[in-house]
């Protein structure tokens, strides 16, 4: 005969229950639930995800189309103002570089090596030797340089000055013979004059 006593019974159907968890899920395979992947769009305003059954989608007059999350973000995208200046948009947090930034997007900068090459009047050695050099001996050898330079100016200019006067001497001879008249210093003919009176 059947046992109709109410613990007996509430017993026999806890231990059914605990079977049937058992027979279901066991502790060495967790039960796998799958993931359901949901589409999302972009706010074409503030960058928000829209998931489906929300948002709005605007097509303006030359056939670009938006979406846009909310009536707040309908709004504000109808009045023209800039999403860069609200500071809860994306493209603010973008623009004042907050939050996470991608490695990816940085650019990796190599130092340029400086490489020496050779002047004219000058080898690589000798560019490395004044290079090494402290900056007391540059100063002194560039002074040095100076001098050197401002003497040899300074013997050219004498130089041209000289070879000046002497071409000048010449020039001013040809000018007073020039000037002379043709029978010399006496102002006759060539040389003595001729008595023709005489002879008769």
């Amino acid at each position: 005969a059947r046992p109709t006593t109410r613990s007996h019974f509430g017993s026999s159907r806890a231990a059914q229950r605990a079977a049937k968890n058992t027979h279901f899920y066991s502790l060495s395979s967790p039960p796998s639930f799958a993931t359901m992947v949901l589409k999302t769009d972009l706010c074409a305003y503030s960058e928000y995800r829209i998931y489906p059954g929300r948002g709005s989608r605007f097509v303006a007059r030359d056939g670009k189309v938006s979406f846009l999350l909310n009536a707040k973000v309908t709004s504000l995208f109808h009045q023209r103002i800039k999403a860069v200046k609200l500071r809860w948009t994306q493209a603010w947090r973008r623009m004042n570089k907050k939050g996470k930034t991608d490695d990816s997007a940085k650019k990796k900068t190599r130092k340029a090596k400086k490489f020496q090459k050779a002047v004219v009047g000058m080898s690589v050695e000798d560019l490395q030797k004044k290079k090494a050099m402290k900056t007391e001996i540059r100063q002194q050898a560039a002074a040095a340089e100076a001098a050197k330079a401002a003497k040899a100016k300074a013997a050219a200019k004498n130089k041209a000055s000289a070879k000046g006067k002497a071409a000048a001497v010449p020039k001013n001879k040809g000018k007073e013979q020039a000037k002379m008249p043709k029978g010399g210093a006496g102002g006759g003919g060539g040389g003595a004059k001729k008595d023709f009176k005489a002879r008769k």
